[in-house]
Formats: structure tokens, C-alpha cells, sequence
């Protein structure tokens, strides 16, 4: 694969941090954006990527993201939507305020972020889109109606922009994990080695990004094989 010119959101952890490295190991530019500080240091720092404080759900801030990679990189080659988090809460409890700032970040900043990303591929007359969904969002699951629904927004989305971008040679592809062993959430101590892992995911993508330009990867579920093996 050709040296690429990389933009990852939520990449100052778990997946996200994952294919920064894996992309920099690869000899890829990358430019990743987090909103925990020492966190992004601390990627940068390892990596060599160019880290950025910066929130997904904030309009200016998803400017100033894309100003930042063509001041860095002069343009973005492949956009990783990775940003997210979630909420649990069944109907008849849901706190509406915070459904809406979910979606604030899981469904509008990455529409916002790509409606800025999209005219620069089109001028450059290419490029790959990675959106980051769930099998939460393939399958409807108890307490699962702000993240859930999130997800299947982005598998529509998604599939939105593969008909509007494939004349343009942009390739838009869904990514939809299970069970990843991340901190995500704050969740701890859930390690099983027959889990999967979030290099796991992040070597997924790049495989995808590998294929010849005229194979399109339109949606990707991935599982672990066997995860109620104990070791």
C-alpha cells in the first residue's frame, strides 16, 4: 500500500489508538484528534503521529482538524470515524439531554467532520472513508436505544455516502466490532485472550485499505472465533 495521509478520530485510545500505531508502523502519515490531553501526548509521543486536542461534536473544532491536516499533511487520504461513547439506559429512563449530546458526537460530528473532508477527496480525486459502527447496530439489544440507534445511523449514513461517493472513486466502508477488550466506558478487567483486542480491528482496516481501488469492503461485522474458550 502507498503512503497514506491519515485522519482518526478518537485516537488517543482503545481502537483508535490501535491504528495509529499500526498506520505509523506501516510508514503512513497520520493526524489523530482526542479530548483527554495527556492521552494524546502520550500516542503522539510513541507513535511520531500528530496528535490534536480536539472535540468531534464541536463544529469549529472539526475545522480547525481539517486545517490542521492540510497544514501538516497538505490533504487527508483516508477519514477514520472512530469517535464515540455510549449510554445505556432502557426506554421509560432515557435522559433525552444525553441521548442528544450521543448523537452530538457518535452521528453529527461525523457528518460534520466528513462534509468538510469529502470536497477535498473529490479534488483529489479519490479517497477512503472508514466508519466506525456496531454489531449493537445490527441487532436490537436491551438499553441499546441511544447507542444502539446511533450505530444503525451510521450503517444508513454509510451506505448514503457509498452511492453518492463511488462516481468519485471514494471508497466508504462500515466497520461494526463486537466485543472489543478496550477501557472503554471505563469499563476494567473484562481480559480475555480469545476476546477481541483492538489491534484486532485496527489490522482489519488496514486490511480493507489494502484491496485493489475497485474492491469495496461495503460493510464488515467482525467477531471473535471462539470467545467462550477459557485458557
Amino acid at each position: 500500500m502507498q503512503t497514506l495521509r491519515f485522519l482518526i478520530t478518537g485516537g488517543s485510545q482503545g481502537i483508535g489508538a490501535a491504528l495509529v500505531a499500526q498506520a505509523r508502523q506501516a510508514g503512513h502519515q497520520v493526524v489523530f484528534t482526542g479530548r483527554d490531553a495527556a492521552r494524546i501526548q502520550q500516542v503522539a509521543t510513541e507513535t511520531g503521529a500528530h496528535g490534536l486536542v480536539a472535540d468531534s461534536a464541536a463544529d469549529a473544532d472539526n475545522a480547525r482538524t481539517v486545517e490542521t491536516c492540510r497544514a501538516t499533511m497538505g490533504g487527508i487520504d483516508v477519514l477514520v470515524n472512530n469517535a464515540a461513547y455510549g449510554y445505556i439506559a432502557e426506554i421509560g429512563d432515557i435522559d433525552v439531554d444525553q441521548m442528544r449530546a450521543l448523537f452530538a458526537t457518535n452521528v453529527f460530528g461525523v457528518v460534520d467532520l466528513t462534509n468538510r473532508v469529502v470536497p477535498m477527496m473529490k479534488a483529489q480525486g479519490g479517497g477512503d472513508i472508514v466508519n466506525l459502527a456496531s454489531t449493537s447496530g445490527m441487532k436490537g439489544g436491551k438499553g441499546g436505544t441511544a447507542y444502539g440507534g446511533s450505530k444503525w445511523a451510521i450503517r444508513g449514513i454509510t451506505q448514503c455516502w457509498q452511492a453518492e461517493l463511488r462516481p468519485f472513486g471514494i471508497r466508504v466502508i462500515a466497520i461494526c466490532p463486537s466485543e472489543v477488550q478496550t477501557n472503554w466506558g471505563g469499563r476494567t478487567g473484562r481480559n480475555n485472550p480469545n476476546k477481541l483486542f483492538a489491534g484486532d480491528i485496527a489490522a482489519t482496516i488496514l486490511a480493507g485499505l489494502a484491496m485493489p481501488r475497485r474492491v469495496l469492503w461495503t460493510e464488515l461485522a467482525i467477531f471473535a472465533n471462539n470467545p467462550w474458550k477459557e485458557d
